[in-house]
């Protein structure tokens, strides 16, 4: 639900990258709006929406390949504004501009030294002669087309190259990532002194547009319930909404069982006293794992949740009479990595409230956060008085415990994984790192393995640790927590949660893992 009309845009045609989102969650860092469309996105539709600037991502795809992904043609004759191409993106535009493009002899992946030749270049100016980038690409250009000239270089290929005159720029490394320090100053060299973007984009920008959008969607009598979970994205949803509509919004905290130990109590009274909101609470427990009983499969786990979710809301909509609209907190990168709505990045899992959606509602949808990231959610909520308890709170999956118990939902399961949660929020909290990770949660694994307590042989469920440290979630490293703190969760653990009798910690980071298990 977003009118882009308001706003300047810079467009990003996406190739299949799994770092298209960044690119387009670091031009919005920068107070620029930005949307992704497919790479076979119309010609017509593009310059229709008249964009400031042109971006083109990265793919996994080869342009020598007969089925490589291609922008419109005549994009570069008809689009009128600038165009950066990122990895992939400078391939395909040097390629259909003449130049040539060849395979590496090994794939350059990681770290590289970025030499600039060309200080004076409008997309490299006020860099340092030298400095970090991030490569991932198996191709490289090896001749540039003509009118084009080489402004910046590794020890292994060239790695940016310009058309002034048209006003074409392309490099081979990553801008959009952490791990190349300075790529935000890159792509904002992009934004403002290549394209002129004022930088119009902002939390209250947001905030007003999306209250003038939810009140034309609803009227002047709609009603509409909200599924609150009393996280970050429904809460911030849910208050966006209430300034738009007020008391027609009903909200439902449901009690799907799978929820942390004493949450749904917790969590409750907390909606109820801070924020002004029409909050109902919903047990239906036994409803979810009934549903779940004998299910494994992660994404059956997810749709499963997902109907049960809906047909609680449409009872409860029912009851009160004439609600025609469901509020969720769908965020952009649960749109990205559940559907490729957008464009052709891979799908790596459903989410209840994007994939997990049954094909038929009574009700129709408003996601007034869908086109956004965690960081601007965040921001949205302290500008509409969210409490910071809730601001800072670790994301916690829609599909709840569910996706952390590998295997089979039990009642005792979800016990056993409930203590051990409780024990590692305890703790992290007590040594003041609570604040320092993104994201820590124990996940009980279907196995058992043998150990001994007192002197008594055990056989009982192992439960991994994660924790790891984010900006948006789209990628993530493994926390680097103290020794002797993992050692106390361990001890707790195992001490004090019968049936678990190991603690593993995962120091897998993101990608290539994700950071839920399942």
């Amino acid at each position: 639900m977003t009118d882009n009309s308001r706003h300047e845009t810079v467009i990003i045609l996406d190739f299949g990258s799994q770092y298209t989102q960044l690119i387009a969650r670091r031009v919005r860092e920068a107070g620029v709006y930005c949307q992704i469309l497919p790479y076979q996105t119309p010609l017509n539709e593009l310059t229709s929406r008249q964009p400031k600037g042109l971006i083109l991502s990265g793919s996994p795809a080869s342009v020598y390949q007969h089925d490589a992904p291609r922008p419109p043609s005549g994009l570069l004759d008809a689009i009128n504004c600038p165009i950066l191409g990122i990895c992939y993106g400078l391939q395909v535009l040097a390629f259909d501009l003449g130049g040539q493009v060849r395979p590496s002899e090994s794939r350059e992946f990681g770290y590289a030294r970025l030499k600039v030749l060309e200080p004076e270049s409008p997309l490299l100016k006020g860099l340092p002669a030298e400095m970090d980038v991030w490569m991932s690409h198996g191709d490289h250009v090896t001749a540039v087309p003509n009118g084009f000239r080489i402004t910046a270089k590794t020890d292994d290929a060239l790695n940016a190259i310009e058309d002034l005159s048209r006003r074409i720029f392309g490099v081979q490394f990553h801008p959009e990532v952490a791990h190349t320090p300075l790529g935000a100053q890159v792509l904002r060299n992009f934004l403002f002194a290549v394209c002129g973007c004022r930088g119009d984009w902002s939390p209250n920008a947001v905030i007003e547009e999306q209250t003038s959008l939810i009140r034309d969607e609803v009227g002047a009598t709609g009603r509409v319930v909200c599924g609150l979970s009393g996280g970050v994205d429904s809460t911030v949803a849910a208050t966006l909404v209430h300034r738009a509509v007020g008391d027609r919004q009903l909200c439902l905290f449901v009690d799907n069982g799978l929820l942390r130990e004493g949450e749904f109590e917790t969590t409750l009274t907390l909606l109820q006293q801070t924020l002004n909101l029409n909050v109902l609470g919903v047990r239906a427990g036994p409803r979810f794992l009934a549903a779940l009983k004998g299910v494994v499969d992660p994404e059956q786990k997810r749709k499963q949740i997902g109907k049960v979710f809906i047909e609680v809301f449409e009872e409860e909509a029912k009851r009160l009479g004439d609600v025609g609209y469901l509020v969720q907190g769908t965020l952009y990168p649960d749109v990205i990595e559940s559907v490729s709505v957008l464009g052709p990045s891979a799908v790596i899992k459903s989410h209840h409230n994007v994939g997990g959606l049954p094909e038929k509602m009574k009700l129709r949808l408003i996601e007034p956060l869908r086109e956004l990231f965690k960081d601007e959610v965040r921001l949205i909520g302290r500008e509409l008085g969210v409490p910071q308890e809730i601001l800072t709170r670790h994301p916690f999956p829609g599909p709840g415990l569910a996706v952390r118990i590998i295997g089979e939902i039990t009642q005792e399961r979800i016990q056993l994984l409930q203590a051990a949660d409780r024990i590692l929020d305890e703790e992290l909290r007590f040594a003041e790192l609570y604040h320092s990770v993104w994201q820590a949660f124990p996940v009980l694994l279907p196995i058992s393995t043998v150990g001994v307590m007192g002197d008594e042989r055990t056989y009982e469920k192992v439960v991994a640790i994660r924790a790891v440290t984010s900006v948006d979630g789209m990628t993530a490293d493994w926390a680097r927590l103290p020794h002797e703190v993992l050692a106390r969760i361990s001890s707790r653990i195992v001490s004090e949660v019968r049936g678990i009798n190991r603690v593993v910690y995962d120091i897998s980071s993101k990608p290539p893992s994700t950071i839920e298990w399942e």
